[in-house]
């Protein structure tokens, strides 16, 4: 099990690699059709959600904690989502916003409701070109370990340890850059895939 370091407040646990059905890894894509589907609808209502809280924050310094409670549930199926599609596991992930402790990616931290940074908040979208530039290079990288996992776990029903991990670690920063770009957090996310 790997995880976010400790300094950042949103974690995300991932179990190591275990053996997978090869009908499943097989029709993968077809399987996360509903999840893609509604990720990206919620994803929406998180993208509102952001845009009024990033208004809220600006004028009061605080993040309306409903608003925190619905985004930081669409990041949690988000990364469970985007796990399964890595290959990071072979169970299907749950249809919730809600914490599920027994599915082997796990996404948890509390977002700062109060005392934040209305100036990191104001120039939140330029502070994260730096994590963009470097996610479109490792984005582009992981592309290629995952058609070579999928392969791999297409003919021996796993998935390569070390390929799980640097997928893992992908996920991670990516999750890492959601949550900071959702305004969930003021502390700037560490370049680290770990």
């Amino acid at each position: 099990m790997t995880a976010i370091p400790a300094s950042f407040p949103f974690a995300l646990d991932v179990d190591g690699p275990a053996p997978q059905g090869r009908l499943s890894v097989f029709l993968r894509y077809i399987f996360a059709i509903p999840q893609l589907i509604a990720v990206y609808l919620i994803g929406i209502g998180a993208q509102i959600v952001t845009l009024i809280a990033w208004f809220v924050i600006i004028f009061t310094g605080k993040y309306p904690a409903g608003m925190m409670t619905f985004a930081t549930g669409y990041l949690r199926w988000s990364a469970r989502a985007m796990g399964y599609i890595y290959l990071l596991t072979d169970k299907y992930p749950p249809f919730s916003l809600d914490a599920d402790d027994a599915y082997p990616i796990r996404f948890s931290g509390e977002g700062q409701v109060d005392g934040r940074n209305r100036l990191t908040v104001f120039f939140r979208i330029l502070m994260l070109i730096p994590h963009i530039i470097v996610l479109y290079i490792l984005g582009a990288v992981a592309s290629v370990v995952l058609v070579i996992s999928w392969l791999a776990a297409l003919f021996t029903g796993s998935v390569p340890a070390g390929m799980h991990t640097f997928l893992a670690g992908v996920l991670r920063w990516v999750v890492r850059i959601q949550a900071y770009a959702l305004l969930l957090t003021d502390e700037y996310p560490p370049f680290a895939l770990n």
